[in-house]
């Protein structure tokens, strides 16, 4: 619903022309005439007698039979009516309604610059963008500067006032970032509906290295690396990371094919720990095992604890030794290592079950898995030193 002074008269007339034209459902002439009466019947500054608006409310329409005139306070209001013509389509009036709502626009610049603001910063599916959401990872991306932060989405309520969002908005603050007010309901649109705990941060997104470079190592230390194989489930992803990071592992490699790239649900799930580690991605681990192998590191395989036996020997890992430089390698879900992978291992490291086990309730997850075996190597690193 809209009211046009004198000064917009042309120019809502020639938008309305321009539209019904196409229609032929009314004339210019009879379009001008009637806003021209009704201005000048009932200027904005008159007084409506009570008593006689319901007989305005009833009065009959003006030749076109569409129109709908009401009196409230002070002011007239119109309505701009919608026509058809036989046998038109409902959605065939769309063109005439959006020019008159931006003529609307037009005539409040301060509104239309307010809407574009607010579209340019909810706009998070520009390129070279994603959106990382949850505490600990926004506030990892901001501080270890791998990522090129745009935006921080932040939620707008009393909760927003909490010590963990407060320390993200101030790092942001001191890193040149913009930081937004928002509505719950917008987070949830950022961040596809996941567990957002308030925050949003747009940035660029992380990708596997795949320049290899040396790693600088305490001379102490007998170094270990984590070998991925088509870890597929973000989710596992993430734990695998998390676990990596907190019990010291050297370095995190995984093939390039058939897994899951480095998505913000990987940094969610790994609690920031994606943002600090820096995981390589090979087209062809077996060269890069192959390679290893050759400068003396040794190869370490998984298996199931009903595994059959083959030539590598299969041994607990409570009873394995790291005693040089080892890469131990994990298969994904489902399927385990590669048949291809299993070749090139020395040994193979199994799970001993602490019960009987029924079918199909046999093996570990992937990421519970790994973390048990990393803790048994790295105690077993510990206590050969």
């Amino acid at each position: 619903m809209w009211i046009f002074s004198s000064p917009h008269l042309h120019k809502l007339r020639f938008v309305w022309n321009r539209g019904m034209q196409a229609q032929g459902s009314i004339s210019s002439f009879q379009f001008a005439s009637y806003h021209g009466t009704a201005a000048v019947m009932w200027p904005k500054d008159s007084v409506i007698n009570p008593g006689e608006r319901g007989r305005h409310n009833r009065q009959k329409p003006v030749e076109s039979g569409r129109w709908k005139e009401h009196v409230q306070g002070k002011v007239w209001k119109t309505e701009i009516p919608v026509l058809h013509k036989k046998n038109q389509r409902k959605g065939d009036n769309n063109r005439v309604s959006s020019e008159l709502r931006k003529l609307c626009l037009e005539d409040f610049p301060a509104e239309r610059e307010r809407l574009e603001r607010q579209r340019s910063a909810l706009d998070f599916k520009a390129e070279d963008f994603e959106i990382v959401f949850g505490i600990a990872p926004c506030l990892l991306a901001l501080t270890q500067g791998r990522r090129k932060a745009h935006k921080l989405f932040v939620k707008d309520v009393e909760a927003s006032q909490r010590d963990s969002l407060l320390k993200v908005c101030n790092e942001a603050h001191r890193r040149g970032v913009q930081v937004h007010r928002v509505s719950k309901k917008d987070l949830d649109k950022l961040s596809s509906g996941r567990v957002h705990q308030g925050v949003c941060l747009r940035a660029s997104p992380l990708s596997y290295l795949t320049v290899d470079r040396d790693i600088v190592l305490n001379k102490k230390d007998t170094p270990l690396w984590l070998v991925l194989e088509r870890i597929q489930d973000p989710m596992n992803l993430g734990a695998i990371l998390r676990s990596a990071y907190f019990l010291g592992v050297d370095r995190v490699a995984s093939s390039l094919r058939h897994s899951c790239p480095l998505s913000p649900v990987v940094s969610k799930a790994s609690s920031g720990s994606m943002e600090v580690m820096e995981v390589y991605g090979y087209e062809n681990l077996e060269d890069m095992l192959k390679l290893k192998a050759a400068k003396g590191w040794q190869v370490v395989g998984t298996v199931g604890a009903a595994a059959v036996q083959n030539q590598t020997p299969v041994v607990r890992c409570s009873d394995f030794q790291m005693t040089k430089p080892t890469l131990l390698l994990m298969g994904g879900e489902g399927e385990g290592l590669s048949q291809e992978l299993q070749s090139l291992c020395q040994t193979l490291l199994t799970i001993p079950a602490g019960r009987e086990l029924i079918p199909s309730i046999e093996s570990l997850n992937v990421s519970v898995a790994t973390g048990i075996l990393l803790h048994s190597l790295l105690s077993s690193r510990r206590s050969t030193r």
